[in-house]
């Protein structure tokens, strides 16, 4: 059977998010350029195709005001990382220009970022994330489309939460480029870190319930060759939902928590007619959730997995003792006042943690743990004024407050003040495709 031209374009998107996932989120500078090449060679050969030209014009129409802001933020943050005479780096950045004086006294010329190297490559992923967001508007424009990607995302998650429980259950060995030594206790899957992979697979989750919650309402007419589809889902969603609760990441755990009280509230509360079936699948993930931790994991976990504010980094002081991630916050949010106007540059905390924090182990934090604080740091008021801006045009519009679109807020909520999942690649292009996707007017197609 021949491919139509949507299902060619959306494939090879589709490919091109899998490479991303599979290395570690794309969460390094060499996959950051990867991530850039890739898809800005696909956003050219996707502008070949006169349609795809045409939903990018609109895009381009309705949405100037964004864009413009957004081009704003991206010279800024290149400003950052222009090396600057000293007597002007003095007014942009008397933090920076103090380091500058007591370290060297041959130096003439200094950028505003700790780490230019490290912002230039937070540069590149910031205009991958622009073009994934004209990819997404050009090439997914309907709900034959939507749920296209919903299926390849909920595969997607089942395949990686089935990898990482296989792993698992194996006393988490390294698995050829994978390092597992971090979390030898815990699911990660194709991550590092389990509390991104735990909010990958919420993705996958939502992808899962969208595909049911279709099923249920006829909004997806099955042919007879895959006919049993709607069962792989449901088997999709056990095997993601595993991969959450065995991530033992209570970020988490908490919004997996979150996302099915959404759902349970909008199919009891909030709709006319309430799809018994599609509430007896949600019940089915409260009870199955609960028996899985009572019976296999312990019960006395279950107020413990949610607990996501006890959770500690551990970084070593003075006294040997660890610092929580409450106090690693509390160090990043009093720093604010000394970069407060232009920031010490996207991508440059843990330079800037390495210089400030007193601290004389070799043991160092990369990330805030907090991403609002992290980002107010790194790009300054000025910077994260901006990006407001930029983004400003779809709070305001009440289109948006949809119940996907609220669980995403929700995490975002969470997210930007209690963990850096937020600075992983593949998780801000899953964020801007969800809520672009979500915007859109798309029209149903049975």
């Amino acid at each position: 059977m021949q491919l139509s031209k949507n299902k060619k374009y959306q494939y090879l998107f589709f490919s091109i998010l899998s490479i991303f996932i599979i290395f570690n989120g794309g969460n390094s500078n060499l996959f950051i350029q990867l991530n850039f090449i890739l898809i800005s060679l696909f956003f050219f050969y996707c502008l070949k195709d006169k349609n795809y030209q045409s939903h990018l014009n609109i895009f381009f129409i309705k949405n100037n005001f964004s864009i413009f802001f957004y081009l704003l933020f991206i010279i800024y943050l290149l400003f950052q990382i222009i090396p600057l005479p000293l007597n002007i780096l003095k007014f942009f950045s008397p933090e920076k220009f103090l380091f500058i004086e007591i370290l060297s006294n041959e130096t003439t010329n200094s950028p505003i970022s700790f780490a230019p190297t490290e912002s230039f490559f937070q540069v590149l992923n910031l205009i991958s994330l622009f073009v994934i967001v004209l990819i997404t508007k050009m090439i997914i424009y309907s709900e034959k489309h939507k749920i296209r990607f919903y299926l390849f995302l909920s595969f997607l998650g089942f395949l990686s939460s089935l990898f990482a429980i296989l792993l698992f259950l194996n006393g988490n060995p390294d698995f050829l480029f994978l390092k597992k030594e971090y979390y030898k206790n815990a699911s990660t899957g194709f991550f590092i870190n389990r509390t991104v992979f735990a909010v990958f697979l919420l993705f996958s989750l939502i992808s899962s319930l969208e595909l049911l919650k279709g099923f249920n309402k006829n909004k997806i007419k099955l042919r007879n060759d895959n006919f049993f589809l709607k069962i792989y889902i449901r088997l999709f969603l056990i095997f993601i939902t595993i991969g959450i609760i065995t991530s033992y990441s209570r970020i988490g755990n908490f919004l997996l928590l979150i996302t099915i009280f959404f759902y349970f509230s909008d199919e009891l509360f909030f709709k006319k007619n309430t799809n018994k079936s599609f509430l007896a699948i949600i019940l089915l993930l409260i009870v199955f959730d609960i028996l899985i931790l009572g019976f296999y994991f312990g019960a006395s976990q279950v107020i413990d997995r949610f607990y996501f504010l006890n959770e500690e980094l551990q970084v070593s002081d003075q006294t040997n003792k660890y610092i929580s991630r409450l106090e690693i916050i509390k160090f990043s949010y009093q720093q604010l006042n000394n970069f407060l106007l232009f920031g010490y540059g996207s991508g440059s905390y843990e330079t800037m943690f390495q210089l400030k924090f007193i601290n004389p182990d070799n043991k160092f934090a990369n990330h805030a743990h907090s991403d609002l604080i992290e980002f107010i740091g790194e790009f300054g008021i000025i910077g994260i004024t901006l990006l407001i801006l930029s983004f400003f045009k779809f709070f305001i519009n009440k289109k948006n407050y949809n119940l996907i679109n609220l669980i995403l807020l929700s995490y975002l909520f969470i997210i930007l003040l209690f963990d850096f999942s937020f600075h992983i690649p593949v998780i801000q292009f899953l964020f801007v495709i969800f809520f672009s996707i979500t915007s859109n007017r798309t029209t149903q197609i049975n």
